[in-house]
């Protein structure tokens, strides 16, 4: 959705220390699972247990598939799609953040809409930021849903930018509580067999996330052909036509969600003990 122009609330100080201290700590725990293998000349060939989360992901996309038209049974998804929602327009008010402008507020719509209320930035980088930085994040979550640590630590990054997205969006009641139930499920997943349910619960938020942008881009500008959306505003700025940017970022977001598995596998070639094992040396439950 388009974002509003609005006036600004500064985000509080102990927001931006909790987030400095989740990065702090998680950051070296990242780079040590990422170099383990990446500074060993190898191929990119796949084991055992990526083959099985390449399953997992070709099972999401058609189950996401289906559930996303089927009458009725749609509704399963609406709690997630709410979620990616909150990533989408998350990827306004940041880049709009480190574009110099001032996010108002956040808010999500029961019919599966949002909007991000600020003021100034480039609109060139806060206009595509939303269908992109979801998709980002998808592509993220998705490298990280190989490996039990790095979805621990995709947790622990999630819930500062929950924290960043509940400030914004403190006086609108459905985001609050579409954020507050995914960051419950993240802490139980935490307590389950040192944590390894959560890496297939972040798995499916990264393909989500990622098919979501494509299927929403699509639904939006190519099959409905709405004329109010985050593509429709850019072509009016920038030129060009809204159906050109939407097929233009959506196969961007296809890369992005492509780059995100293709890195997973050459960065976590763990099997599942010495997963397990890692995890229990990362904040231990």
């Amino acid at each position: 959705m388009a974002p509003i122009l609005g006036s600004h609330s500064e985000i509080p100080r102990a927001i931006r220390s909790i987030a400095r201290r989740a990065i702090t700590q998680a950051g070296p725990e990242v780079a040590r699972l990422a170099a383990r293998h990446a500074l060993q000349p190898r191929g990119l060939s796949v084991n055992s247990t990526q083959k099985t989360t390449l399953g997992v992901i070709i099972g999401y996309t058609v189950a996401i598939a289906l559930l996303w038209n089927l009458p009725y049974v749609r509704w399963s998804l609406w709690p997630f799609k709410m979620l990616v929602i909150a990533f989408h327009e998350f990827g306004h008010a940041i880049t709009a953040c480190c574009t110099g402008g001032r996010v108002k507020s956040i808010s999500l719509d029961p019919r599966e809409g949002g909007v991000t209320h600020m003021q100034g930035g480039i609109s060139a980088i806060t206009l595509p930021a939303g269908y992109l930085g979801s998709s980002l994040i998808g592509a993220l979550l998705i490298m990280c849903g190989f490996n039990i640590v790095a979805s621990k630590v995709a947790s622990i990054v999630l819930g500062v930018c929950f924290l960043l997205t509940l400030w914004w969006a403190r006086k609108d009641w459905l985001t609050i509580g579409t954020i507050i139930a995914a960051v419950g499920l993240l802490i139980a997943c935490w307590f389950i067999k040192h944590a390894e349910p959560l890496r297939f619960v972040v798995l499916f938020i990264g393909v989500m996330s990622s098919l979501y942008s494509v299927w929403d881009i699509c639904d939006d500008l190519i099959l409905r052909k709405v004329n109010e959306s985050d593509a429709s505003v850019f072509a009016k700025r920038y030129g060009g036509s809204s159906q050109c940017w939407g097929v233009i970022w959506s196969i961007i977001s296809l890369f992005f969600m492509v780059g995100g598995i293709l890195a997973g596998i050459a960065a976590f070639p763990e099997d599942w003990q010495e997963q397990e094992d890692d995890s229990k040396k990362f904040i231990p439950t």
